[in-house]
C-alpha cells in the first residue's frame, strides 16, 4: 500500500463547514469527518477530489458553468448528517486551464490513481463529463486492474457521449475509454442506464451497438420499472470486478436537477437512481464514482446540487467499510 501523502492537485482544499447541532456522534455532518490531512487517512476512508472543467462543455457547445460544481457539492454535501461514524479526506481540485483539457485529465488521472493505491473510496466531483475520461485515466493507471480484473462503466445518464470528434470533449469520454480500452486488449465494458432517445442521433445509436454498449433507455427506468432496473444492474455487476459508477446529472428529470447543461424533458426518477447507487455500493467490489454537470448558475434553489449530494452521501454511506482507526 502506498504511503499517505498529499496527491499533486491545482488547488488545495480548504476545510469544511456546515450546520453544527453540538458534539458527539448523535450530531455528526459530513463536515465533522473530512480532513484535508492526508496524514490523516487510512484505507477504506472515503476521498474527494475536485475536477474544475468547463473546457469540455464549452467544446461541446453546451452551457457553461460545471467549474464551480465541485464547490458547490461540497457545499450541499457539508451538513447532510451522517447516520455513523466514518472518516473522509477531501485532496483538492484539478483544474483546467489555458483550454488544456488533455493536459487536465491526464492531471486528474495521477490524482486518482494516488488516492485509489492508498485504499480510499475516490469521488470525483466534476466539473462536465468530460471528467469521466479523467476518472477513468485514474482507474486504468491504478493497481486495481493488475491480474486480469474485469472494468465495467456504468453510466446514469441521458446521453452515451460516444461522439466521435477531432478533439476530446463532454461528449466524448466514452469513445475515448473505448479506444484506450481496445489498446489495452481488453473488452470495453460499458453500459448506460436512462438514455433520452431524443437526445442521441441515429449515429451515437450505431456506435453504441458496434461497441456493444448495453442500455436501457429513460423509458424504461420509471418508477414501476424497477425489476427491470435491478436485472440490469445484477448483471452489469457480474459482468465486472471493478466498478467505475459515472453520473450525470441530466439523467435526471428537469425539476430534481436544472442547473445541469442539458436538463431532461423527462429523465429517470431520482427514487430510482437512489435505489441503482444503493446497488452498486452495496455490491463490495472496489468502486470509483464521479459526478458530473452540476452547473451552480443554472441551479434554482440549489436543487440539483441537493440531490448530487444526496446520491454521493448515499454511495458512500453504503459502501463504507468499518472504521480502520
Amino acid at each position: 500500500m502506498a504511503s499517505r501523502t498529499a496527491v499533486a492537485v491545482d488547488v488545495a482544499p480548504t476545510p469544511w463547514s456546515g450546520r453544527d447541532d453540538g458534539p458527539g456522534a448523535e450530531h455528526l455532518r459530513w463536515h465533522h469527518v473530512v480532513t484535508v490531512d492526508p496524514s490523516a487517512a487510512a484505507p477504506g476512508d472515503a476521498a474527494f477530489v475536485g475536477f474544475r472543467s468547463d473546457e469540455g462543455v464549452r467544446r461541446n457547445k453546451g452551457r457553461q458553468g460545471a467549474a464551480d460544481g465541485p464547490r458547490a457539492l461540497r457545499a450541499a454535501l457539508a451538513s447532510m448528517a451522517l447516520p455513523s461514524r466514518q472518516s473522509a479526506l477531501d485532496a483538492g481540485d484539478v483544474e483546467v486551464a489555458d483550454d488544456d483539457l488533455e493536459a487536465g485529465h491526464r492531471r486528474l488521472g495521477d490524482a486518482v490513481s494516488a488516492l485509489l493505491d492508498q485504499g480510499l473510496r475516490v469521488t470525483v466531483l466534476g466539473g462536465g463529463h468530460e471528467v469521466a475520461y479523467g476518472s477513468y485515466l485514474g482507474i486504468a493507471g491504478s493497481g486495481l486492474l493488475r491480474d486480469g480484473a474485469r472494468l465495467g462503466v456504468l453510466n446514469l445518464d441521458a446521453h452515451f457521449d460516444l461522439r466521435d470528434a477531432p478533439r476530446p470533449s463532454s461528449g466524448t469520454p466514452f469513445l475515448q475509454m473505448a479506444r484506450d480500452e481496445e489498446a489495452a486488449g481488453r473488452r470495453f465494458n460499458y453500459w448506460v442506464l436512462g438514455i433520452s432517445q431524443p437526445s442521441n442521433t441515429e449515429t451515437l445509436f450505431r456506435t453504441a451497438d458496434r461497441l456493444g454498449v448495453r442500455y436501457l433507455t429513460d423509458t424504461e427506468c420509471g418508477a414501476l420499472d424497477r425489476d427491470r432496473v435491478d436485472a440490469f444492474v445484477e448483471e452489469f455487476l457480474a459482468s465486472c470486478d471493478v466498478v467505475h459508477l459515472t453520473i450525470d446529472l441530466d439523467v435526471l428529470p428537469a425539476g430534481a436537477a436544472p442547473g445541469v447543461s442539458a436538463p431532461a424533458a423527462y429523465g429517470v426518477p431520482i427514487e430510482i437512481v437512489e435505489h441503482v447507487c444503493t446497488k452498486v455500493a452495496s455490491s463490495g467490489k472496489p468502486l470509483l464514482v464521479d459526478v458530473a454537470e452540476l452547473n451552480p448558475g443554472l441551479d434554482v434553489d440549489h436543487r440539483t446540487a441537493r440531490a448530487a449530494a444526496r446520491l454521493v452521501h448515499r454511495l458512500l454511506v453504503t459502501s463504507a467499510a468499518p472504521a480502520a482507526h
